[in-house]
C-alpha cells in the first residue's frame, strides 16, 4: 500500500541536509527563513555563539501585510536588510530552511538583497 508522504518531515530532511553544509558565523551570519502557514519568520543568527542577532516577521507592526504571501515576503526581506545594515551586517549566507527557492522565499531573498544584504 501506498503511503502519504510526510510534507513537514521532508522540508526538515531537506533543511538538515543544508544545514550540514551551511552554517553562520561572526563575520558572515546564516539568514534564516521560516514560512508557516499564517506567517514569515526570519532571523539572522551567528551559529558559533548560538545567539540571533537580528529577526524579523510579518508579525512586527512595521509590516503591514500580516500573512505569509508576496507582498509579506517583500515587506519582511526590506525589514531584515535594514535591521542587519544598522548592526553592520552586509554579508550573511542565505538559508532556505527546506522551502523551494520560489515564490514567497525568492521574493523575501530579493527583497533582502535590494535592502543591501549580500549572498
Amino acid at each position: 500500500m501506498i503511503s502519504k508522504v510526510n510534507r513537514k518531515m521532508e522540508r526538515e530532511r531537506r533543511h538538515a541536509r543544508v544545514r550540514r553544509k551551511i552554517s553562520g558565523t561572526a563575520e558572515r551570519p546564516r539568514l534564516c527563513v521560516y514560512r508557516s502557514n499564517t506567517n514569515l519568520y526570519v532571523q539572522v543568527i551567528d551559529d558559533v555563539a548560538g545567539n540571533t542577532l537580528v529577526s524579523a516577521s510579518t508579525l512586527d507592526k512595521e509590516v503591514k501585510t500580516k500573512h505569509a504571501n508576496k507582498e509579506a515576503a517583500k515587506e519582511v526581506g526590506a525589514l531584515i536588510a535594514k535591521r542587519a545594515l544598522e548592526k553592520n551586517i552586509k554579508d550573511v549566507v542565505f538559508d532556505r530552511g527546506g522551502y523551494i527557492y520560489h515564490g514567497v522565499v525568492k521574493e523575501l531573498a530579493e527583497a533582502a538583497r535590494n535592502g543591501g544584504l549580500n549572498f
